[in-house]
């Protein structure tokens, strides 16, 4: 009987976890207040940018609504050659300064909208490295979002329309190679098979035709085509 009493005042005197806890909150309460307090104002200085962030790209995207404005009513006199039409011209001008300005402190969605307007002028001006140029920075600017692809697509046309196949290849590759799908891939996968032939690449071109084959068997348009080009290579 002496045992078990002298056992059970042993257990008895044993510190609980909770009182373990108990004295340690008790013996550090001021610094556990104070990591409380800064993990709180961390939390909320997070979420206070993450709202700036929002507001200050929403109001971006109003600005880059009101450039596409400005942009739809000088459009037709952008190759105007009418002398009555120059101060209209001149604009378009003030236009594109504005834009770049706008692309200068902006980033994200805005940011590629802004130069994707740039890009339209500088098509609708024929000035291809200019839109070139316009279009991959559009490009960098939506990365990663389905606007991406649409970008480097029209990147790689205005690089056909100054002769740089080469290059042009490169990008409607990239397209083929956004994880996000491209709507107009089909499009872009016959874009390399024909440059491959201007470029005398037979081969190439062969093997870019027979890819849109086996990936876009059912497409209307660049599926037909392709088959028309292998037979004709074929036959050479």
């Amino acid at each position: 009987m002496a045992e078990a009493s002298q056992k059970t005042n042993i257990k008895s005197d044993k510190p609980k976890v909770s009182d373990i806890l108990g004295d340690f909150i008790q013996k550090n309460r001021t610094g556990i207040v104070v990591c409380l307090v800064l993990i709180l104002a961390g939390i909320i200085g997070v979420t206070a940018a993450f709202t700036i962030k929002a507001k200050l790209q929403e109001k971006a995207l109003t600005e880059v609504d009101a450039f596409n404005r400005r942009y739809e009513a000088l459009r037709i006199y952008i190759t105007s050659e009418e002398p009555d039409d120059e101060p209209k011209k001149a604009e378009v001008g003030t236009l594109l300064e504005d834009l770049a300005a706008f692309e200068a402190r902006t980033s994200g969605f805005a940011a590629a909208r802004a130069y994707a307007l740039s890009a339209g002028i500088y098509g609708d001006q024929k000035n291809w490295a200019e839109a070139e140029k316009a279009w991959t920075n559009a490009a960098r600017a939506a990365a990663k979002t389905y606007f991406e692809p649409v970008c480097l697509f029209n990147a790689a046309a205005a690089l056909e329309e100054q002769g740089s196949n080469g290059a042009a290849i490169e990008l409607y590759n990239q397209v083929l190679a956004f994880s996000g799908g491209f709507p107009a891939a089909a499009r872009a996968q016959f874009a390399v098979g024909r440059l491959q032939e201007t470029q005398g690449a037979k081969d190439a071109a062969l093997e870019a035709y027979r890819a849109l084959l086996s990936r876009w068997p059912e497409d209307p348009v660049w599926a037909n085509l392709a088959q028309s080009r292998i037979i004709v290579l074929q036959g050479q």
